[in-house]
């Protein structure tokens, strides 16, 4: 089986234990924060993932390191399992995919919005609240700024982009000038 299809399997399994606990957002925050964690920690990450490091120090790592960012027992045990199973090195797909679930299961929509320069939060606002009208989910936006597209906006929101730079508009012209 895939990593992609396990971490599949591993998130939505939590996603119901977090429904029936009613505890899917906090999860979701724990997750993430154990795969930041992971991710910036290399020595955690290579003695959890070790297969020659016995199973029984690897659990008792992970205990410590949920007590220490103190994490729900749920959460704790979840990620006792993961250890024990050896798909802890999973962590950072599994949160991603979970993400995915708990945001379908809340009608949430993340939307990324780039822009040449920060914008007003009345801005922010209305192009919320028109990507809301369009969609008909909640919309959480996450705001970037590029200088490089000059002005306009950019949107990316569930793997679709709406492309209203600048930038991105004079290609388009100076496409059109060169095939004549």
């Amino acid at each position: 089986m895939s990593n992609s299809a396990i971490s599949i399997r591993y998130a939505k399994a939590l996603l119901a234990i977090g429904k029936e606990q009613e505890q899917v957002e906090s999860y979701a925050d724990e997750l993430l924060s154990v795969a930041t964690v992971m991710s910036e920690q290399d020595l955690l990450r290579l003695l959890l993932d070790s297969p020659t490091f016995p199973v029984e120090k690897k659990s008792a790592i992970m205990s410590d390191v949920a007590a220490a960012m103190k994490l729900s027992d749920g959460m704790t045990t979840f990620l006792g399992l993961l250890v024990e199973k050896g798909r802890i090195s999973q962590v950072p797909q599994i949160s991603e995919n979970y993400r995915k679930f708990a945001d379908d299961l809340s009608g949430i929509v993340r939307a990324t919005l780039t822009s040449a320069h920060s914008l007003d939060d009345k801005t922010n606002e209305a192009i919320r609240s028109g990507l809301e009208k369009q969609t008909g989910k909640k919309i959480v936006l996450n705001l970037t700024v590029d200088p490089t597209i000059i002005g306009g906006v950019k949107a990316e929101m569930g793997g679709k982009l709406f492309d209203g730079s600048v930038k991105t508009q004079l290609k388009q012209i100076a496409d059109t000038l060169a095939k004549g």
